[in-house]
């Protein structure tokens, strides 16, 4: 391991235990808070946001990907194609099936359609005011928002709660800048 993944490690295991002790009630309040407020970006009707599943005590975006159902906002969740390969999106809604993915993530069933969305939000460990930010380490979204990036102008919205902020990620050319990141305090602006 190099130095800047053995850095990333070390934030990372701190970051999320910094999240893992925050009470259930506290953590539910803050994603009730993020889905209150009106996005930094307008969603069109039809526009299609990617969100993601919660894995443990991870702030769970379904309240903020509800609202924007309700607003006509088309929805989709990642899917793990195999190590080292973007995120597919799957278009979903609530109500859907799932099947179980790697780490029992629930994702939408294979034969739903693969989408490239306008809006992605982005789980993380750790973010910096520099819009950088420390995932679980397998780089999935970096190459996902690569991918989509080079194939049309898509907003990355980074969801967590404020104490998984973290004075400065060390970066690599391989990591992809959020344009933003929500959490129960306050949205902040990284474009």
């Amino acid at each position: 391991m190099d130095a800047i993944a053995e850095q990333k490690s070390s934030l990372r295991t701190a970051a999320l235990a910094l999240r893992d002790a925050m009470p259930a009630a506290e953590r539910q309040s803050a994603a009730e808070a993020i889905a209150a407020r009106a996005l930094p970006v307008e969603v069109t009707p039809g526009a299609t946001v990617s969100g993601f599943m919660p894995m443990k005590t991870e702030i769970n975006p379904l309240p903020l990907m509800r609202k924007l159902a309700e607003q006509g906002a088309l929805l989709a969740l990642p899917c793990i194609d195999k190590r080292g390969r973007p995120l597919i999106m799957r278009a979903w809604k609530f109500g859907d099936a799932f099947k179980a993915g790697q780490w029992g993530i629930r994702e939408p069933v294979p034969e739903a359609p693969e989408v490239a969305p306008d809006i992605v939000l982005v789980p993380l460990a750790a973010f910096d005011r520099s819009g950088q930010r420390i995932g679980y380490g397998a780089g999935y979204y970096d190459m996902t928002i690569h991918a989509l990036r080079a194939r049309k102008k898509i907003v990355t919205i980074g969801m967590a709660f404020a104490a998984q902020e973290i004075p400065a990620v060390p970066a690599t050319g391989r990591d992809e800048p959020l344009d933003f990141v929500l959490t129960e305090r306050e949205i902040i602006d990284f474009r």
